[in-house]
């Protein structure tokens, strides 16, 4: 069951973004250099948020706009991708990480460690000064 839920390139490159750029909105998930469609971000939110690996809330001065932000479900799965993340990077060529990244990546568990919990701070916490506008 959850390799049809974060098995599809879309999901976790999504996940990736929300994890590693804070995009929490929309339109700053919709201009990852992976070009996605918005009907398909649509469908993989709208998924993730099913899973409960996202949630979503009105943004509190725009109302057409949406907060998303990880779940500690959401969250859990930092581990995963950092392993996929340290895979290409060792494997593929082409596989770029921004030494940020990769700092994180190569600081094994206690790094990720306080990564998460800087995900937990930002993402569960419920202030709406949390989230990028954007």
């Amino acid at each position: 069951m959850s390799i049809e839920i974060i098995g599809d390139r879309w999901t976790l490159l999504i996940l990736r973004d929300m994890m590693f750029d804070n995009r929490r909105h929309f339109g700053q998930l919709l201009v990852s250099e992976e070009r996605i469609a918005s009907n398909v971000l649509a469908d993989r939110l709208k998924m993730l948020i099913a899973e409960g690996l996202v949630t979503r809330r009105d943004h509190p001065t725009h109302k057409q706009k949406a907060i998303y932000s990880l779940t500690e479900k959401g969250i859990s799965l930092f581990p995963v991708l950092a392993e996929i993340g340290l895979w290409g990077h060792s494997n593929i060529s082409e596989s770029v990480l921004n030494e940020r990244g990769q700092a994180i990546l190569k600081g094994g568990p206690r790094a990720w460690a306080r990564f998460m919990a800087n995900l937990r701070k930002v993402h569960l916490d419920a202030s709406p000064q949390r989230g990028n506008d954007g």
